[in-house]
């Protein structure tokens, strides 16, 4: 469901954004159309729908999104490139290595145990799991 430019508006603002004509429509571009785009893909996106947006405001948005907690920013192995993630809940990754998608897999379906020193502190963990999907 899209949201109204008034309730993104408000999300920015009490994620502590200001939100400009170029954030809102970046933050709308990830938050409801794209797949884990990378801020390449949000520049393209911007310069057909929304133009004279430089790749430097792309990615200080983003950056912005991402220290608000609105966004998630992982690296995959399928690309040196930082791949933008609207889900912020706790969720892990299937890469189908043919087509380059990642799609989202929620915690419940994946079961890490580990058993390490009791010195060793996890902040997190991230899978990527990798395979094809079946057609």
């Amino acid at each position: 469901m899209e949201a109204s430019t008034a309730e993104l508006s408000e999300r920015l603002q009490r994620a502590g954004i200001k939100p400009t004509a170029q954030r809102l429509a970046i933050y709308r571009y990830v938050a409801e159309e794209g797949e884990h785009p990378t801020a390449e893909q949000v520049k393209a996106w911007m310069d057909r729908n929304f133009p004279k947006v430089s790749l430097a405001t792309v990615y200080n948005t983003l950056n912005l999104l991402v220290q608000a907690g609105e966004l998630r920013a992982f690296r995959f192995p399928h690309t040196d490139k930082v791949v933008y993630d609207r889900n912020t809940a706790h969720h892990y990754h299937f890469l189908d290595e043919e087509t380059g998608t990642l799609i989202d897999v929620p915690a419940e379906q994946v079961h890490i145990r580990t058993d390490l020193e009791p010195e060793l502190k996890v902040d997190g963990i991230h899978v990527v799991l990798r395979g094809r999907r079946r057609h």
